[in-house]
């Protein structure tokens, strides 16, 4: 999985080999064995690829298949898809017709309410986790950037 991910990461961000070898202080050989899977990198040069590639070691290990600790898991999804059901099912053609200046909410309306709700709530969560996550659970690096 870490080859795998790491090769992913590489060509996400148009990177070539060389440059990434570079940048983490390895010569090329030594990041195409990582990429390969022929070789592992030790603790340090792990912790700089996940640096290089503002990812987790979790993700790049496989291990997480969130990049970053504040991002949602499916668990959240699913929560804040309860959420969003909850509040909608609360929501009749003309209970918010103040938004429309008294005309009746239509199904359009109400796809996009939704579709704002989840955005909302979405970012919330991701800065709850930012903001509520003990330092001790979070990448350094993930810090460097907030």
């Amino acid at each position: 999985m870490f080859s795998v991910r790491l090769k992913e990461l590489r060509k996400e961000m148009n990177k070539t080999q060389e440059q990434v070898a570079q940048s983490v202080g390895i010569t090329r050989p030594a990041y195409t064995a990582y990429e390969s899977g022929k070789r592992q990198p030790d603790f340090e040069m792990l912790k700089k690829l996940a640096e290089y590639f503002n990812v987790s070691a979790d993700y790049l290990l496989g291990t997480s298949p969130n990049k970053h600790y504040y991002d949602l898991t499916e668990k959240d999804k699913r929560g804040i898809d309860k959420q969003i059901e909850d509040m909608m099912s609360g929501v009749s053609d003309n209970s918010l017709a103040y938004f429309q200046n008294g005309a009746e909410l239509d199904d359009d309306d109400k796809r996009l309410m939704a579709a704002s709700l989840r955005q909302v709530l979405e970012t919330s969560r991701v800065l709850a986790k930012k903001k509520f996550t003990p330092k001790k659970y979070r990448d350094d690096h993930d810090d460097k950037n907030e």
